[in-house]
């Protein structure tokens, strides 16, 4: 009996393995769901790449003031295109929400329009009354808008605006502080969009999405600001996980002191990051779209009622960080035939500058690529590699000439020749269509 005893004594003190168990899903989730799928979701779209005089023009309709919501012009951008705060609910705790800082990046500004009509036109359901009286929620969609017009990351200037705020150099990053400093949220939300490649720890899922409850200083100490954004981050993780587990991670928490996150939290604004990376299939991003929303909703619910409050900071810190950032297309095993030189059996890499769709392909690397990863894969071993020059192509360009730094323009051959050709990239491709039959992905 005695040895039992020590045995399960000894036991007890072995440190725990098991992962702690993400709390349950909120139980109204799924009825919103399926009114999202119904109905929510805003026309006019489904594209991710718009104008944001389009959004707006979208967005306005739905924010009006006899729907609760008051709308001002804070600013414009170095282009004169406005700047624009929303504002909605009557409680007492202020929330922050600004979307495309990164004019590329847009999946959370078409969630939003979609969560500006769920609040506007269904003013009776149980979550939007708890919002409305729990949260004055304050939006800053597409603060680059001259970004958004180009599709791009920086302004019209050239600046990362989310790399701005310490210097305030340029009118977005300027009207977003001023923002925050008159509206003195308690609580802010980071909308961004990361790299598809990103995979979800040393696993090799993909990050759909990736949380992030940013340090506040350099020695990323949590304090009770903190603290709350990691709860916030929890109440999300327990939201998606039914729907993409496996494919949620965490950002590097590493302190930035130009960067808008971080010094919003130095701020004492308990700041929730999230960043949409890609599901695979999803090119323009509608499916994370919805996750947004979701994600939103019981973040809101979450802040409104206080139901953040316990839940336990390890399943936000047992989460994988972002790993590797796979590339986009690896063909392995071809024979590269190029005029008047010898063949080679090679490997290639590549990276499109739209992922997600396929577009903008450039050769990444050319030769022995054993052990190389990426996020699909085309078995060439018996096919032949045959490069060439599309029509306007870059006459200055030594013609036949192959390697990183190219753009990806080559058909895959049953014959050297290339009379009987397989598959061909030029330049884009569609990811709808099927690849060669031995091409594979990564699962979802």
């Amino acid at each position: 009996m005695r040895l039992a005893l020590i045995l399960l004594l000894s036991l007890s003190m072995l440190p725990a393995t098991a992962a702690t168990a993400t709390p349950p899903p909120p139980d109204w989730l799924d009825g919103l769901e399926a009114l999202y799928d119904a109905g929510l979701r805003v026309d006019g779209l489904d594209d991710r790449r718009f104008q944001p005089e389009a959004w707006w023009d979208i967005a306005l309709p739905l924010a009006t003031r006899k729907r609760g919501f008051t709308v001002e012009t804070i600013g414009s951008s170095v282009e004169g295109r406005p700047l624009r705060h929303v504002a909605w609910g009557e409680g007492d705790t202020r929330v922050l929400l600004w979307s495309q800082m990164h004019g590329d990046e847009s999946t959370a500004s078409m969630a939003l329009a979609d969560l500006l009509r769920f609040l506007g036109e269904h003013p009776d359901d149980p979550l939007v009354r708890r919002l409305r009286s729990g949260t004055t929620l304050h939006f800053m969609p597409i603060v680059n808008p001259d970004g958004a017009a180009r599709f791009q990351r920086r302004n019209a200037q050239g600046v990362d605006v989310n790399r701005d705020a310490r210097a305030l150099a340029t009118p977005e990053g300027r009207a977003l502080h001023g923002l925050r400093e008159r509206v003195r949220p308690a609580f802010g939300f980071n909308l961004h969009d990361q790299h598809v490649g990103y995979r979800a720890g040393d696993s090799d899922r993909g990050t759909a999405i990736a949380l992030l409850a940013p340090a506040f200083n350099e020695a990323r100490e949590v304090d009770a600001s903190r603290a709350r954004a990691i709860e916030v981050a929890v109440a999300i993780r327990a939201a998606l996980e039914p729907r993409i587990a496996g494919h949620i991670a965490k950002w590097d928490d590493t302190f930035n002191p130009r960067a808008f996150g971080d010094l919003t939290a130095k701020a004492g604004v308990s700041t929730i990051l999230i960043e949409s990376g890609g599901i695979e299939g999803d090119v323009q991003k509608q499916r994370l779209r919805k996750l947004n929303f979701l994600a939103l909703a019981a973040a809101l619910d979450a802040i409104a009622t206080g139901a953040h409050a316990g839940l336990p900071h390890a399943a936000y810190e047992e989460l994988p960080e972002n790993g590797e950032t796979w590339p986009d297309l690896l063909v392995t095993g071809g024979t590269l035939v190029l005029p008047g030189r010898p063949q080679a059996r090679v490997d290639l890499l590549l990276r499109f500058e739209q992922p997600l769709l396929g577009r903008g392909g450039r050769i990444a690397d050319v030769g022995d690529l054993g052990g190389e990863k990426a996020r699909r894969v085309i078995d060439a071993s018996r096919l032949y590699i045959i490069p060439f020059d599309p029509p306007g192509s870059d006459a200055t360009r030594e013609r036949g000439t192959f390697g990183p730094g190219i753009p990806a323009h080559f058909h895959l051959a049953r014959d050297a020749e290339g009379r009987d050709v397989a598959w061909t990239l030029d330049g884009d491709i569609d990811p709808t269509l099927p690849m060669p039959a031995a091409a594979t992905e990564d699962s979802e």
